[in-house]
């Protein structure tokens, strides 16, 4: 018992932890996780990925994504965003999708973390986080995914391509548009630049 209290002593509230975390600290680690899981002290989220709940007013918060996903992939190098992002940039989507991608290197599929689904998709590059000229490269990365018309949302997107940074738009589209992407935005920048000519 008094080997478990030392385990213990290391979990800190609202911390998502690996077995390898753990074995750190403990000679007889699954004998230990399984004492604690069910001490409900942990919760298995995974297999060898478990939360040390952190306890608010209103119960057992939720592991936070970020914790979730870094603990899960053993990396930091991972880009949180969802299909919903895309409705802020005005370009006619209005769907809600209960959905998390996360851009990373090492894994590709969907997963269940902590009760949700995460679809995480092998990418070569991704910024640190999400810009507007990100999400505008994206969305036409992954038009042929969403509910609204295709048509009438890549219109949109020509409209509101024009109204944004064209430099940071640009080394979007170059360093993470897919090739239909990088064709569509090619033709928008080289009509504006014959509009500018002109």
């Amino acid at each position: 018992m008094k080997k478990l209290q030392e385990v213990k002593k290391h979990l800190r509230p609202g911390q998502v932890y690996r077995r390898e975390d753990v074995a750190k600290w403990s000679m007889s680690v699954d004998r230990h996780l399984k004492q604690l899981v069910e001490a409900g002290e942990l919760t298995k989220l995974s297999a060898g990925v478990y939360y040390y709940p952190r306890k608010t007013a209103f119960g057992a918060a939720p592991a936070e994504d970020k914790n979730l996903v870094e603990a899960f992939l053993k990396d930091d190098r991972f880009l949180l965003t969802s299909p919903n992002a895309y409705n802020a940039l005005g370009v006619g989507t209005t769907q809600l999708y209960n959905e998390t991608v996360v851009y990373n290197h090492k894994r590709h599929g969907q997963f269940k973390l902590g009760g949700r689904m995460f679809d995480f998709r092998v990418k070569p590059h991704f910024p640190k986080e999400v810009t507007k000229e990100f999400l505008l490269v994206d969305l036409v990365n992954n038009v042929g995914r969403l509910a609204e018309n295709r048509t009438q949302v890549l219109e949109r997107v020509k409209d509101q391509a024009t109204r944004t940074d064209q430099s940071a738009l640009q080394k979007a589209v170059h360093d993470y548009g897919a090739v239909r992407t990088k064709k569509f935005f090619a033709s928008l920048f080289e009509s504006e630049s014959r509009a500018y000519a002109t």
